[in-house]
C-alpha cells in the first residue's frame, strides 16, 4: 500500500515533512551542541583557562595538586601595580605580572623582538630572570633590549616586547604598561607585603567531565575573597553573545518541531481524505475498523521509521555541511555531537506521528461503506478539535524539553494563541464579508471572492494555519535582525578602541588639541577620582576579608562629576539634579546599587583619600557597558568634587594603520597611561562574527520548512479545487478567469494571514526579547509591510503554482470520479 501511495505521489508531503522535522531538529540540535562547544572553547581564552579561581592573598597549593590529579592542566599568575626602575632616574608605574611555566592555558601570548616589532604567537612566558616589557615601556625607561630594569630588590634582564595577554581585559590591575616575567622571581623582589594590592590566581583547563568534577570539589573550598571565575565572569559581554545565540539556535530548532508538526498534520489529513473511498471499499469487502486501523497504524511505524533514519541523515549532513562551510573562522575544531541530538530528533518523529498523522488516519476506521456508491455521505469528523488540542499539547512539551526554557515556549504558545484565536474569528468575518463586496465586482473577483465565502470554514483554519507558519517565520528574522544590530551597534566600526587615564588637569587642553590634531575624534574627557564607599545608611560595609566578593562590601571606585546626564546614560529611577548645584548627591549605576543595596534617598558615607564625604542618593542610571565609553559607577555634580585631586580620562577610536601615532604620544605626555584594546574588540568582533553566520545559516533551513509547511497548506484543497475547476471549464469557463480566480484568493489569504502574522509575530518577539534575550523591546514599523507583503506574495504564488494543473487536467476524468 506505502509503494502505490508513494507512486502515486500521496505520501511525499507527508514523507517529506516527518524527514525534513526529523532533519531540521536533529541537525540544529547538533550543530547548537558542537558550535556552542567551540565557541565556548574559544571564549576561554578570554581567561586564558576554562576556569579561574582569583584572589587577594596566596592560595593553598592543595588546590593545584588536586587539580592535576584530576588530570586538569594549571596555572599561576600573580598581578600587582608597582614602580620600575632603569638605568639613571628613570620610572614608570606599571602593571607587573608574573606567570608560571605553564601560561596560558587557553588562548595566545604574542611577543616581539622589538618594541612595536611584528608580534609572533609564543607558547610560554619570560624565563627566569627575564623580563617582557610593554612596549611603550622602552621609550618611558629608555631602555633597549638586554638592559636591566628593577622591580622591587630583584634586577631582571629584557629580552623583548609583551604585544598581547589572552586574559589581558580580565585583571584587576591590567590597564597600565605591562610587565611580564617569571612567577618563580617574585619572591626576590620582595615587594609583596602584607596588606599589598595584588591578585592572584589559579589557572585551571582540561576536559569538561573533569572540570566539572573539579570545580564541584573546589567550590567549598572557597573562603571569603576568593572566587570562581568563568568566561560569564570575565567577560560578559563575550558570555551574553553566546547565550542569546545559544537561545536562538534553540528557537530555531523549536519553530522547525511546530512547523515540521503543522506540515505532518495537513498532509495526513488530506493523505486520510483521499483514502475515504479506498477504506470504504475495503468495508465493503468485509474488513473490520480494527484490522484497517492495523493496517494503517503498521504502515505509519514503517513510514516513521524511514522517515527517522532519513531525518537523521540529513541532520548529520546540515550540520557537517554547516562546520564545512564555517570551516575558516571557526577557531578551533568542533567536537562531537553525541547521541542526544539524534534522540531528540526520534522523539520528534515519534511525537509528530502519534499528535498529528495518527488521529486522522484512526479515523478511517470509522469510514461508512456506504460511500462506494453514494459520494455525499459525510466523513467523520468528531474529535477534530480534540486532536488538534491534544498535538498542541504534545508540541509545546517537545518545544520545553528541546529549548530546556520556559520562557522561549511560552513566547512562541502566546504567539499560535494570538494567532488561532483572532484568526478564526478575524478571518470568518472578513472572508464573509468578502462575498458582499464581491457581488458588484467583475466575474473573476466574483469567482474568487464567492469561493472564498463557499470554503469559509475550510479557508478560515488554512488562513491560520498559513498566519502560523508565517509568524514563525516573522518572529525568527525578527529576533535575528534584533541581536545582529544590537551586537553591531554595541561595536561598530568605528567605535573607541583606546583608552587614555592619568591626564593630569594640566595636560587636559593640550591633550585634547594633540588629539585634533591628529584627527582622531575622542568621547569627551572625564574628570575621575579614586574613593571607597564606607557604610549605607549609616551602617559600615564589611572589608574584603570580611566577605565574599558578590555581597556588599567597602570598596574603591572610580568617581566623576558632571552637570548633565553623560551620553549612553539612562535615568531608571529618581532625578538629575539641576546646573550649578552645590547640594551633596550622587547618581549611581543601576546594577552597581542593586549588588551593593543602594536605593535612591539613601545616605552614603565615603571616603576620598583621608577625607570623608557624605552624600544622598539622588537617581539611579542605566549604562551599556560594551560601549567602549567612559562609564562610572558614580557620578557628582561638579561642586561637591572641586575641592578634591582629580585625573582625567578618555577614549578614541586609532586606525591600526596609524598605531605609530602613540609613539610620539607617550613621549609627549609620559605620565599619561594608554590602554589598547583593539586586540580585545577583534577577538570579541571575531565570535560575534562566527555566531552570526551560524544564525544565517540556520535561519535559511527553517525558511525551507516554512515554505514546506505552506505547500502542504495549499495543496491541502487541491482535489476540492480540481473538481470545481473541472465543473466550470465544462460549463465553458476559460483558463484565465479559472487561474484568475485562484490568484485573487489565495491573494486574499495570504494577506488575511500576513496581518495575523505580523500581529502575533510583534506579540511573540515582544515577550522573547524583554524575558528570554534579555533586550529591550522597540517596535518595528518594517515588520507591518513584510509580513502582510510576504504573505500575499508567497500564499498567491505558492497556491497558483501548486493548483496549476486544475487548468489542465481534463474535466471528464474528474466528472467520472464524482
Amino acid at each position: 500500500m506505502l509503494a502505490r501511495d508513494w507512486r502515486g505521489g500521496e505520501l511525499g508531503v507527508l514523507m517529506m515533512a516527518l524527514i525534513l522535522a526529523v532533519g531540521v531538529v536533529s541537525g540544529i540540535s547538533a550543530f547548537t551542541t558542537r558550535l556552542q562547544a567551540a565557541l565556548e572553547l574559544e571564549s576561554h581564552r578570554f581567561l586564558a583557562a576554562d576556569t579561574v579561581v582569583r584572589s587577594g592573598r596566596e592560595m593553598p597549593a592543595q588546590w593545584l595538586q588536586q587539580a592535576q590529579a584530576s588530570g586538569l592542566r594549571v596555572a599561576t599568575t600573580l598581578t600587582f601595580p608597582s614602580m620600575v626602575y632603569a638605568q639613571g632616574d628613570a620610572m614608570q608605574l606599571a602593571s607587573i605580572k608574573a606567570v608560571s611555566d605553564a601560561y596560558p592555558l587557553r588562548g595566545d601570548l604574542k611577543f616581539s623582538e622589538q618594541p612595536f616589532g611584528d608580534a609572533v604567537t609564543i607558547t610560554n612566558g619570560p624565563r627566569r630572570g627575564t623580563v617582557w616589557l610593554d612596549s611603550r615601556l622602552f621609550p618611558l625607561l629608555d631602555v633597549t633590549l638586554g638592559d636591566a630594569v628593577q622591580v622591587g630588590e630583584a634586577q631582571l634582564k629584557v629580552t623583548g616586547a609583551v604585544r598581547g595577554e589572552p586574559d589581558q581585559a580580565a585583571g584587576m590591575f591590567g590597564y597600565g604598561p605591562r610587565l611580564l616575567m617569571h612567577y618563580e622571581d617574585i619572591a626576590a623582589t620582595e615587594v609583596i607585603q602584607p596588606g599589598s594590592r595584588v591578585e592572584f590566581r589559579q589557572l585551571y583547563a582540561g576536559d569538561v567531565g573533569d572540570m566539572t568534577d573539579f570545580t564541584q570539589w573546589l567550590e567549598p573550598q572557597l573562603a571569603p575573597g576568593q572566587r570562581l571565575m568563568t568566561v560569564s565572569d570575565g567577560q560578559p559581554g563575550i558570555s551574553n553573545a553566546l547565550d542569546r545565540a545559544e537561545r536562538f539556535l534553540l528557537l530555531a530548532g523549536s519553530l522547525g518541531v511546530v512547523l515540521a508538526g503543522v506540515a505532518i498534520a495537513l498532509a495526513a489529513r488530506r493523505f486520510s481524505e483521499r483514502h475515504n473511498d479506498y477504506v470504504a471499499v475495503m468495508k465493503s469487502l468485509g474488513a473490520t475498523s480494527g484490522a484497517i486501523n492495523q493496517l494503517y497504524g503498521k504502515s505509519l511505524l514503517l513510514l516513521g521509521a524511514v522517515a527517522t533514519v532519513c531525518g537523521c541523515l540529513l541532520g548529520w549532513g546540515i550540520q557537517a555541511l554547516f562546520f564545512t562551510l564555517f570551516a575558516d573562522q571557526l577557531p578551533v575544531e568542533p567536537g562531537p555531537s553525541g547521541p542526544r541530538p539524534y534522540l531528540i530528533g526520534s522523539a520528534t518523529a515519534l511525537t509528530c506521528l502519534l499528535s498529528f498523522a495518527w488521529p486522522p488516519l484512526r479515523r478511517l476506521g470509522q469510514a461508512s461503506p456506504l460511500r462506494v456508491l453514494r459520494k455525499d455521505v459525510a466523513v467523520f469528523t468528531r474529535g477534530t478539535s480534540g486532536d488538534y488540542l491534544f498535538g498542541l499539547v504534545a508540541v509545546s512539551l517537545l518545544m520545553l524539553w528541546y529549548s530546556g526554557d520556559w520562557r522561549l515556549t511560552l513566547a512562541l504558545l502566546a504567539g499560535l494563541a494570538v494567532t488561532v484565536t483572532l484568526g478564526m474569528g478575524l478571518a470568518m468575518t472578513l472572508l464573509k464579508g468578502g462575498r458582499l463586496v464581491g457581488m458588484s465586482a467583475g466575474s473573476i473577483w466574483r469567482l474568487a471572492l464567492a469561493g472564498l465565502q463557499r470554503r469559509g470554514a475550510a479557508n478560515a483554519l488554512q488562513v491560520v494555519i498559513f498566519a502560523m507558519a508565517i509568524m514563525l517565520l516573522l518572529v525568527l528574522v525578527l529576533v535575528r535582525t534584533s541581536l545582529v544590530d544590537e551586537w553591531q551597534t554595541q561595536l561598530p566600526e568605528d567605535a573607541p578602541n583606546h583608552f587614555m587615564i592619568n591626564i593630569g588637569p594640566g595636560d587636559v587642553q593640550a591633550v585634547d588639541q594633540r588629539l585634533r590634531e591628529e584627527g582622531i575624534s575622542s568621547e569627551a574627557l572625564y574628570p575621575m577620582i579614586r574613593g571607597r564607599i564606607m557604610a549605607v545608611q549609616g551602617v559600615d560595609l564589611p572589608t574584603r576579608d570580611q566577605a565574599d566578593m558578590d555581597g556588599p562590601r567597602q570598596r574603591e571606585v572610580n568617581f566623576t562629576w558632571s552637570e548633565t546626564l553623560p551620553e549612553g546614560n539612562e535615568l531608571v529611577a529618581g532625578d538629575w539634579w539641576q546646573p550649578g548645584t552645590d547640594a551633596a548627591m550622587v547618581s549611581v549605576e543601576l546594577e552597581f546599587a542593586q549588588r551593593m543595596g543602594i536605593e535612591v534617598g539613601d545616605r552614603l558615607s565615603m571616603l576620598v583619600g583621608a577625607q570623608p564625604l557624605d552624600v544622598t542618593v539622588s537617581s539611579l542610571r542605566s549604562l551599556d557597558w560594551q560601549s567602549m565609553r567612559p562609564n562610572f559607577f558614580m557620578v557628582f555634580p561638579p561642586e561637591v568634587l572641586a575641592s578634591y585631586p582629580a585625573t582625567f580620562m578618555t577614549s578614541f577610536h586609532l586606525d591600526p594603520d596609524n598605531k605609530v601615532f602613540l609613539n610620539d604620544f607617550i613621549r609627549e605626555f609620559p605620565t599619561v597611561t594608554v590602554i589598547e584594546m583593539d586586540l580585545v574588540i577583534e577577538q570579541i568582533r571575531s565570535i560575534i562574527q562566527q555566531v552570526s553566520g551560524a544564525i544565517e545559516l540556520v535561519l535559511v533551513v527553517i525558511l525551507a520548512t516554512g515554505a514546506l509547511v505552506l505547500i502542504a497548506g495549499v495543496q491541502a484543497s487541491v482535489d476540492e479545487r480540481l473538481h470545481e475547476s473541472s465543473i466550470l471549464r465544462a460549463l465553458g469557463a476559460r483558463k484565465q478567469l479559472i487561474l484568475g480566480g485562484l490568484l485573487i484568493e489565495f491573494a486574499a489569504l495570504g494577506l488575511f494571514a500576513g496581518l495575523l502574522a505580523t500581529i502575533a509575530a510583534e506579540i511573540s518577539v515582544a515577550i522573547l526579547q524583554v524575558t528570554a534575550m534579555d533586550m529591550q523591546y522597540s517596535p518595528t514599523p518594517w515588520l507591518w509591510p513584510l509580513g502582510i507583503g510576504a504573505g500575499v506574495v508567497l500564499i498567491a504564488g505558492l497556491g497558483v503554482f501548486s493548483c496549476r494543473r486544475v487548468v489542465s487536467h481534463p474535466p471528464v476524468a474528474v466528472l467520472r470520479e464524482l
